[in-house]
């Protein structure tokens, strides 16, 4: 055990000004090059100063202390720990000096995200990174599981666990509630997190607070894209897969129900397969026979539902009205399309699913693709089973400046696999127009 004097009596006596200074410096968390511009050296003398104090100061431990060495390693055996633990365990007073020590002993600062850990050392350097990066990955977690979970994870009590988490480069951030999340999956970890604590299905109007978007549908396609979370039909609201106490349908569409079905029973008549399908996901009759048209399923010979790879023959619907939007003309196909808040987003644009039957697309998935002029990627048409769908024509209106209310007319040339965008409006009831006369 040490004289508790000895130490600071060894610091005032053995060591001069500057490098009382250095030392206290880099005990601050100064670079090497920090701390040379403030002395006026070079990196590298710094860094020798410091060897020979660290050296001469182990050298008058020895005198005092036989072991020391030992006994720092020992109590640095963990993830970190603070400056004045490895000083009761030598019995002195906490002091800068005692990072000399610490340093000839092998023990170096806690490495995390955010660089060095400033006051706590380890003879494990890593192991405070390695325990942090769990606790990361058991994201998100509610504020009040934090503590907890870091426990868990192997964090040392004490650790200024909200600084790091909160760091730009942590790969979670706190959200409105103060759960931590991960910052690339903000929304849906705190709809998990809303969720979890409502203990009860949720509609996604519910939601869009905790998630921090605007409509509806954001919410929608953001929880669809995510398997912890299930739609709950008829009523279609969210909840968490986990609950096993709720009669869930493990189905994300009525597609993937009705080919479960037909899988499972082989070849079946059309009132039978609909009647058992609506028991797993309950749905429409003309939704399901908008899924009839799936690749996927076909009709037997003698008029039962079956899958292609069986045997069945795709089935084709009859072609549906021809809509006044849309016009044909020899090769040429034309649509006029509305422009709204979607179209000038960027997302796909429903059409009428007469231009896809008349492009050939008689089953879904199926698509055609189009070359495009001016720099433009290609736009490609699509059939789904319920609706028909053109790729985003955002650059399109951007460059023709049209506006919320405006038209677009999309010219289609079989001919040539070709497709052009022109602005659409009648000129004198065109609102961009409206828009820029005043």
């Amino acid at each position: 055990m040490f004289d508790e004097g000895w130490m600071i009596q060894a610091w005032h006596s053995g060591f001069d000004d500057r490098a009382r200074a250095i030392v206290e410096a880099r005990a601050a968390g100064r670079t090497l090059e920090e701390a040379g511009a403030e002395f006026r050296v070079s990196r590298e003398r710094v860094r020798q100063i410091i060897t020979q104090l660290q050296r001469r100061h182990a050298a008058m431990t020895d005198i005092a202390h036989q072991g020391w060495r030992e006994t720092l390693r020992a109590v640095g055996a963990a993830p970190a720990v603070r400056r004045e633990a490895f000083a009761a365990a030598l019995g002195v007073r906490d002091h800068v000096v005692l990072e000399l020590n610490l340093l000839e002993a092998g023990l170096n600062a806690p490495h995390t995200w955010v660089g060095p850990l400033r006051g706590w050392w380890t003879a494990h350097p890593d192991a405070l990174d390695a325990a942090l990066r769990r606790l990361v990955a058991s994201a998100p977690l509610a504020g009040d599981a934090l503590r907890e979970a870091a426990r868990t994870a192997g964090v040392p009590e004490g650790i200024p666990l909200t600084g790091l988490l909160d760091d730009p480069r942590s790969k979670v951030a706190p959200n409105a509630d103060r759960h931590w999340v991960r910052r690339k999956a903000r929304g849906r970890d705190s709809a998990y997190l809303y969720l979890l604590e409502a203990g009860r299905p949720c509609t996604a109007e519910e939601l869009l607070k905790p998630m921090s978007v605007a409509t509806e549908k954001a919410a929608r396609e953001a929880l669809r894209r995510d398997d912890r979370f299930v739609l709950s039909r008829p009523e279609g609201s969210w909840a968490l897969a986990e609950w096993s106490h709720l009669r869930l349908t493990p189905f994300s569409n009525a597609v993937e129900a009705l080919v479960a079905v037909v899988t499972e029973h082989g070849p079946i008549a059309r009132g039978s397969l609909f009647a058992k399908v609506t028991e797993l996901y309950p749905v429409t009759a003309w939704r399901l026979t908008q899924c009839l048209l799936s690749d996927q399923i076909g009709e037997t010979a003698d008029g039962l539902i079956d899958l292609v790879t069986r045997g069945a023959q795709p089935i084709e619907e009859a072609e549906p009205a021809q809509p006044a939007t849309m016009a044909v003309h020899g090769d040429v196909l034309g649509a006029r399309i509305p422009v709204d808040r979607d179209v000038l987003r960027g997302s796909g644009v429903r059409v009428n699913s007469w231009l896809t039957w008349r492009l050939g697309l008689r089953q879904a998935p199926m698509s055609r693709t189009f070359a495009t002029f001016g720099g433009h990627a290609p736009l490609s048409v699509r059939r789904g089973t319920s609706v028909a769908q053109v790729s985003s024509l955002r650059r399109h209106a951007l460059e023709l400046g049209v506006v919320d209310g405006c038209v677009l007319a999309l010219v289609l040339n079989l001919r040539e696999g070709s497709a052009q965008v022109h602005h659409g409006c009648e000129e004198e009831a065109c609102p961009a127009r409206a828009t820029s006369s005043t």
